[in-house]
């Protein structure tokens, strides 16, 4: 028998004692709860989830009632569980605690809360570590799996260790352009946060790696093709990375033929790649074709052009490489010396070669100039990695050469709306997207036609990962194909600690953070480390961010699932930061904790949402806090104070030099993002509201058409707004504009006196035929006195600073605004 003991926070079972939290039997069961799974600490309304002894509750049932009115019948699926540990009893409920074979209880982790092994590379040092990071959560249109290898891309993943051992001279060095970005950003923003959002950048981790394989423990919505259980090869950066457990787009996964194994499938990437070079050059039959590099991407380019009939010539600096090409077929090979010019004519029977791809790794200009002086007349050059781009004009004018960049693994690459978002390329129109060349590889490798497991020098488990770096980096012996293997079998932790503080006294503002962006790291988080503010817990979809995050500012543990933080007691204050879909149900869910939730713009993307999380607040015992931050500016406060004994209505002119987002941004998805009117707008209208004391009654927007298909038309926006005190406004919303100007310039009139805010950044008062101008230090738009703000609410029990009245109409205008702009009406709002 299973007993809880709820003050002591444990149950017990046959196996002994494990820590748990009390089972949360509150809220409404959802129909279709047959043969859910649920942790023994943590009771959810759906999902599977196993806590850190793989220990679970297997309820069934029919009705959509009260759960805790329920008594529960057990019935298990006998071909899932190898043992019945015992039966549970609380009040009228009944079930039994099950335990799952270790290979399927990471099939039970729908909220991503597991722990894994990650190898991440810290950005200020350099250094390559194994790191303990939650597992990703399981997005839709992607699909979770448990890597059985990944491929180390010596050529690519040294040049990024290299570069981070520099430090930041030597960064300085090879990127100036970066160095330019932080100049103008402490020009516009002040050096005190420019130098917050470089070292919140210095502080971060990256991961590294982008070809693995492994098998499916389960699929998003949205994923069909895939299933539990399926092999599958993956590809991308942040996707197929070094990682025990990977979260990846359907489109950058393809299914493994039977006979290919992981350590094979490891080498997709390197295969598409190769592949995508190789069509880019466009080899007939019977063809003489020169590969110069021969790593692991020439080493494959060799054996695709044998398996299409060429005649193949190989160009290295290391003779054991020429002798493997050979190996793989190649004809002919010699080192880039002098006497690489004279072997290729000859070879070619004097004509030159018809195509050179370049598959070298290197600074160097030479591959570049080398292809130009071997090439045949109209021949084709291709480059595929990474080298000097000075190309000489006088050998590729001379031979009218044809010149070609490859980009990566294929058509798709660098599209969101073909790797994150599903959407596939007809395939009558685009026969090889990255997803078919990685499919064709595969068949390649069962047929036999290409090999890699001959490319394999050295394996590596993911716990000697260090080692591995070191091995490419020093280059103490000769290696090539640098395998990494992961123990599928290894049980993964529910959530890491990451400090070992002990929780703070009370009263404190203890921060859950959900989402982690550049936003959060670079503003909000030093802001309330300013305010004294504690941190406690985070999560993000990526792992890899909240261990990151989380060590930077000290959280006390991290997770990659939001239930961990909205779940969190220690957590009275729950932030808000994740891309803009999530917003209102996070803020809804965590106000039904009744703790204060304080959430980034927009608080909602359209008006059911709105209406669910405002109903939530006004029942939740928590205040809900909106990141509108300008009205908390000094010189908004100035403004407002200038204007207090006004008597008759004002009117508020609002610039903003807002640039370009590019089409693909999620931003302007309107599923995830918005829309750039819903995700900023919302700003001008909430600094109206402050400014007036009044509410906005109706908007009228128009927008500026183009025919550049570059440019989306809802990114420059006039918008006049009418107020209920009889205030008018205009926002004219701008995307066109150089990036020198100020962003954000608002004129104020009304009862014989104008004010004018340059960006935040300065002031002019006018009155009495005088003029007063104010200069601030650095840009202040707010967030300092917004966070100080919203601890006071916390600590204090201070009212909200901004009522719901007014967030919602805030929210409500964005949507009116869109509405306007589609039927060119005026609307209320």
């Amino acid at each position: 028998m299973c007993e809880i003991d709820g003050s002591a926070e444990r149950f017990r079972t046959s196996g002994g004692i494990a820590e748990s939290r009390w089972l949360n039997f509150s809220g409404k069961a959802e129909s279709g709860w047959n043969r859910n799974v649920f942790p023994a600490g943590r009771l959810t309304r759906k999902g599977e989830i196993n806590d850190s002894l793989g220990v679970h509750l297997r309820l069934c049932r029919s009705n959509a009632r009260q759960v805790s009115d329920l008594p529960f019948e057990s019935i298990f699926s006998s071909g899932s569980l190898t043992s019945i540990l015992s039966m549970l009893r609380f009040k009228d409920l009944s079930f039994f605690v099950v335990q799952l074979p270790a290979s399927q209880r990471l099939a039970a982790h729908r909220n991503g809360a597991a722990e894994m092994k990650q190898i991440l590379q810290k950005m200020k040092t350099g250094e390559v570590t194994v790191t303990e990071v939650p597992a990703p959560v399981l997005r839709s249109g992607c699909v979770l799996v448990r890597a059985g290898a990944s491929l180390i891309s010596a050529g690519t993943e040294r040049l990024s260790v290299e570069a981070g051992q520099k430090g930041l001279v030597g960064r300085a060095v090879d990127q100036p352009s970066l160095v330019k970005q932080v100049i103008n950003r402490a020009r516009t923003e002040g050096v005190l946060n420019t130098i917050d959002a470089v070292r919140s950048k210095l502080g971060s981790l990256n991961a590294l790696g982008y070809s693995a394989a492994g098998k499916v423990i389960e699929a998003g919505e949205g994923v069909s093709e895939f299933r539990e259980g399926d092999r599958v090869a993956c590809a991308g950066v942040g996707y197929a990375s070094h990682a025990e457990v990977l979260s990846v787009p359907k489109n950058l996964c393809a299914r493994l033929p039977d006979k290919v194994s992981f350590d094979s499938a490891a080498f997709g990437t390197i295969g598409a790649i190769a592949l995508q070079g190789v069509r880019l050059s466009e080899p007939t039959l019977g063809e003489s074709i020169v590969v110069i590099g021969l790593g692991l991407i020439g080493q494959v380019t060799v054996q695709l052009l044998k398996a299409n009939g060429c005649r193949v010539f190989g160009i290295d600096l290391d003779s054991n490489r020429i002798e493997l090409a050979r190996q793989f077929g190649a004809d002919n090979g010699c080192a880039p010396d002098g006497d690489a010019k004279s072997r290729v004519i000859e070879w070619s029977r004097g004509r030159g070669a018809d195509a050179v791809l370049i598959t070298a790794a290197t600074k160097s200009n030479q591959p570049i100039e080398l292809a130009g002086e071997i090439s045949r007349q109209k021949g084709r050059v291709v480059v595929v990695g990474a080298v000097g781009l000075n190309i000489p004009r006088q050998p590729y004018f001379d031979r009218e050469l044809t010149f070609r960049i490859s980009m990566s693994y294929g058509p798709g690459r660098y599209d969101p709306e073909y790797e994150e978002r599903g959407h596939d390329y007809p395939f009558g129109y685009v026969r090889w997207t990255e997803k078919r060349n990685l499919e064709a590889f595969l068949d390649l490798v069962t047929e036999g036609r290409v090999s890699v497991e001959p490319l394999i020098t050295h394996r590596f488990n993911i716990d000697q990962a260090e080692q591995a770096y070191q091995l490419i980096t020093s280059e103490n012996e000769p290696y090539l194909g640098v395998l990494l293997q992961y123990d599928t079998e290894r049980e993964l932790e529910r959530r890491i600690p990451i400090t070992t503080k002990s929780s703070p006294p009370a009263p404190s503002v203890r921060i859950g953070l959900i989402g982690a962006g550049g936003y959060a790291k670079g503003m909000l988080l030093p802001q309330f480390k300013s305010a004294g503010a504690e941190f406690q817990s985070i999560a993000t979809a990526s792992g890899v961010t909240a261990r990151s995050v989380g060590e930077q500012f000290g959280f006390r543990f991290c997770a990659s699932g939001a239930d961990e933080v909205i779940q969190d007691e220690e957590a009275n204050l729950i932030v808000i930061a994740t891309r803009h879909d999530s917003h209102a149900q996070l803020a809804r869910r965590a106000l039904e904790t009744g703790r204060h939730v304080f959430v980034e713009k927009p608080l909602a993307l359209n008006d059911e949402e709105l209406e669910a999380v405002i109903a939530a607040a006004q029942q939740s015992d928590g205040h809900l806090l909106v990141g509108f931050n300008r009205r908390f500016s000094p010189l908004a406060c100035a403004a407002k104070e200038f204007f207090h004994e006004r008597s008759t209505p004002v009117s508020i002119s609002y610039r903003v030099n807002a640039g370009r987002v590019p089409r693909g941004h999620w931003a302007h998805d309107p599923k995830e993002g918005g829309g750039r009117i819903v995700g900023e707008v919302c700003h001008f209208v909430d600094f109206m509201h402050f400014i007036t004391d009044s509410l906005v009654t109706r908007v009228y927007a128009e927008s500026i058409s183009s025919n550049n298909q570059e440019i989306v038309d809802d990114d420059s926006v006039f918008i006049t707004l009418r107020l209920a005190d009889g205030s008018n406004g205009s926002i004219a919303y701008l995307a066109e504009g150089d990036k020198a100007m100020p962003k954000e310039r608002i004129e104020i009139f009304g009862g014989g006196r104008s004010f004018v805010i340059d960006d935040f950044r300065g002031a002019t008062a006018y009155h009495n035929g005088r003029a007063k101008t104010t200069k601030l230090r650095e840009q202040d738009k707010g967030q300092k006195n917004e966070v100080r703000a919203v601890c006071a609410v916390v600590m204090q029990g201070k009212p909200a600073p901004i009522t719901l009245e007014d967030l919602a109409t805030t929210t409500r205008a964005t949507f009116r605004i869109k509405e306007s702009l589609r039927t060119a009406l005026p609307i209320e709002v």
